[in-house]
């Protein structure tokens, strides 16, 4: 099982980015997936998900400006973040979810992306 994520950078506040991650080793379509992150000093948590069936569901922190998306023949899965606030600065890192569970693939976290915004 493999996640290669991308589309981070450095980004003013009220900016955008687009994340992509690309999965492997397992059927993504039969996975609910997620988007995590990772601040300095702070444990993972999850910033957005989507079903199987394509149900979205946002961490109230984001809840507005961020958009998780699929592409299930791609085995692709996709963050639309906007109106970025400092406080988004963070490693982002997708992975597989079991709903009301957490990460399937707890030890196959890929290298993340990093987000950083400022000025």
């Amino acid at each position: 099982v493999q996640f290669d994520e991308s589309g981070g950078g450095l980004v003013q506040p009220g900016g955008s980015l687009r994340l992509t991650c690309v999965a492997s080793g397992f059927t993504l379509s039969i996975n609910a997936m997620g988007w995590y992150r990772q601040a300095p000093g702070k444990e993972r948590e999850l910033v957005a998900s989507i079903s199987i069936g394509g149900r979205t569901t946002y961490a109230e922190a984001v809840k507005g400006r961020f958009t998780i998306s699929r592409d299930n023949p791609e085995s692709t899965v996709y963050l639309e973040m906007n109106n970025l606030k400092p406080e988004d600065t963070a490693v982002y890192y997708c992975n597989a979810l079991r709903e009301g569970i957490g990460p399937t693939y707890n030890d196959d976290w890929g290298q993340g992306t990093q987000v950083t915004v400022s000025l």
